[in-house]
């Protein structure tokens, strides 16, 4: 402090004048980075790490004689003893570690114990997870797939929220051919959706050879919709007749295949039924549905309707056409048309089936065909069989369509 005389004015220096007009409190140390994030505090309690046990047969000290024979250095010793083994206590030493004892194998980070899922924390993290269930009805063809809800959704919008929608395929195949999709929620990163959607036509063969693909979308209504993240689940994993549940961590979108065999393609699925009615004294043939039609608009869909024709057909009257479809490509019909014909007839004849794109103002497209009949093979000959050997007795069958018909005319 500097004296002055009696009637001085008194002089206060700049640092003086700063501290007293910026800093009228006591001055206080400015908090560090470390005070935020007390991973390693500063000054540690008496009980912040376990302190080395002495040997069983070490001679203990006195408290007091230990007190007074200790000096600065030992302290700081100690300290530094403290440090170590609260660096100890929290896994990660700033050094080398005493080298592990011969009958001990070393201990595994705490990282790879983590990564035992085979799930990326940080992508389960940011894409959010999905919970559904499959289930494959064998002796209805039909896969059922339950979108349950899910949790943690990346945000898409500038709200922070998404509007979210969960959409199917099956691969490999025709993406508008075989999508299914659920209802879109607004505004929500934890939708509940538990909502069934069923794939029909579902054979054994497909289930061993192909993938349902899940993705979950963000819609947008002036832009286009945007993807989220997805899942794949081999359909092969799948018992018949048996609801399997899963809750799986969506992941990046993966890319498809495109060199896949090309002899896999399809034109979709009829569910055709056959009956030989005793009563009528004619065959019954039920075009109930179609599933997973080729798309032949420049829409991504098609206006389908079916054809019949019962061959060798002399008269030319035995054609049979059912109502159109519009813009579809999984159509339901559920139409019937009878043929009277002695049943010991039924051995000459051959039943085409057609499939046809309507179109206006040109000529319909054809989408595919199948041929039932003496001439035909596999799954569509025992069809055929199994008819004529049940009188009465209706028998539905899933048949692939192809791009080929032999004998049709492929014009309407």
């Amino acid at each position: 402090m500097t004296l002055r005389r009696r009637g001085e004015k008194a002089t206060i220096s700049i640092q003086e004048h700063m501290a007293i007009d910026v800093c009228p409190g006591p001055i206080r140390p400015i908090k560090q980075i470390s005070d935020y994030f007390p991973r390693f505090p500063r000054g540690l309690p008496p009980d912040a790490g376990p302190r080395a046990a002495a040997p069983p047969d070490a001679p203990a000290r006195p408290a007091a004689a230990s007190a007074g024979r200790r000096s600065p250095s030992d302290g700081a010793r100690d300290d530094d003893e403290d440090v170590d083994q609260l660096f100890g206590a929290y896994g990660s030493s700033p050094g080398p570690g005493p080298a592990p004892s011969p009958g001990r194998p070393p201990a595994k980070p705490p990282e790879e114990e983590l990564d035992a899922d085979g799930y990326e924390s940080d992508d389960c993290t940011a894409l959010g997870t999905l919970d559904f269930s499959l289930l494959y009805d064998q002796e209805n063809n039909a896969l059922h797939c339950t979108i349950a809800k899910a949790k943690g959704l990346k945000p898409m919008d500038h709200n922070g929220l998404a509007d979210p929608y969960v959409k199917l395929h099956l691969l490999p195949g025709a993406s508008k051919a075989n999508k299914l999709r659920t209802k879109t929620l607004r505004n929500t990163l934890n939708p509940t959706w538990n909502e069934t959607l069923t794939y029909y036509g579902i054979t054994d063969e497909d289930m061993i050879r192909k993938t349902l693909r899940i993705s979950v979308c963000d819609e947008d209504k002036f832009r286009h919709n945007e993807f989220i993240g997805e899942t794949r689940v081999p359909l092969k994993k799948l018992k018949p007749n048996h609801t399997k549940t899963f809750s799986i961590c969506l992941e990046k979108q993966l890319p498809v295949d495109k060199t896949e065999d090309k002899s896999l393609e399809e034109r979709g699925r009829i569910l055709v039924s056959l009956k030989y009615s005793s009563q009528k004294q004619g065959l019954l043939v039920g075009i109930v549905r179609c599933a997973h039609l080729a798309a032949m608009d420049a829409n991504g869909y098609s206006d389908p309707y079916v054809k019949t024709y019962l061959k060798p057909d002399v008269d030319k009257k035995s054609k049979h056409k059912t109502a159109v479809k519009k813009k579809t490509l999984n159509p339901e019909f559920n139409e019937e048309f009878c043929y009277e014909i002695k049943h010991g007839d039924l051995a000459k004849k051959t039943l085409e089936i057609t499939v046809w794109d309507y179109d206006i103002g040109k000529s319909n497209d054809f989408i595919g065909g199948v041929v039932l009949g003496i001439n035909a093979k596999g799954e569509r000959l025992k069809h055929w069989f199994d008819c004529l050997k049940n009188k009465d007795k209706r028998i539905e069958r899933w048949h692939t369509l192809t791009n080929e018909l032999p004998g049709a005319v492929l014009s309407d």
